[in-house]
């Protein structure tokens, strides 16, 4: 039976991306159902100097379109969403702070890119981000993306894997059964090192 699980993601972050897309392949493997939701670099980075000057303000916009998606096209539409706007930032080398990326994004994703103009015009879309955000770190002490979070968002929450390339099917699924019993272990705190390996995308760096 597959699990169900919150991915939650800011469209800014490589890494994540790249964990995306292995969930996404556990997805097509019948391993996880996703629920992707928000999280804000943005936010979480506001009272940092030296991470204020690196840009984690520019996704604020896709963000705030995640929330229209959300609204018009259901968990569907934001997964699609976000790997239309994903693979635009990160593997095509476009903006993600510009319409021009986000509208075509949309368009990719088989969405209205008026969706963009909505959630612009309308601030309750600034809200729910902050509210999304506010919430998940709240319960979970969450600090970063990819986030994820078992029993469909209610149950326990771990950041990563960060992974620099999407493994091969078996890997990718011996990776998941080893992260969710870490998760659930509530003895495991924390296994770090460091990242030895640039993510596999064309615009790292």
């Amino acid at each position: 039976m597959a699990e169900r699980i919150r991915f939650h993601f800011d469209p800014l972050c490589p890494w994540c991306y790249q964990t995306s897309r292995w969930a996404r392949r556990l997805s097509e493997l019948g391993e996880v159902d996703i629920d992707w939701a928000v999280f804000s670099l943005e936010l979480v980075n506001a009272d940092n100097e030296e991470t204020r000057a690196k840009g984690h303000a520019r996704a604020g916009n896709a963000l705030r379109t995640v929330i229209a998606v959300r609204d018009g096209a259901g968990a569907a539409g934001v997964g699609a969403f976000y790997a239309a706007v994903g693979r635009r930032h990160h593997e095509q080398r476009e903006p993600i702070e510009a319409d021009a990326t986000i509208r075509a994004a949309l368009a990719d994703a088989g969405l209205d890119t008026g969706l963009l103009d909505a959630a612009l015009a309308d601030e309750s879309t600034s809200a729910a981000v902050e509210e999304e955000h506010r919430r998940l770190v709240e319960r979970t002490r969450s600090f970063g993306v990819p986030t994820i979070v078992l029993d469909g968002g209610d149950g326990p929450a771990i950041f990563g894997p960060v992974i620099s390339v999407v493994p091969s099917d078996e890997d990718a699924v011996e990776l998941w059964r080893h992260v969710v019993w870490l998760t659930r272990y509530d003895n495991f705190s924390e296994l770090k090192r460091d990242r030895t390996v640039v993510p596999d995308l064309p615009a790292f760096g």
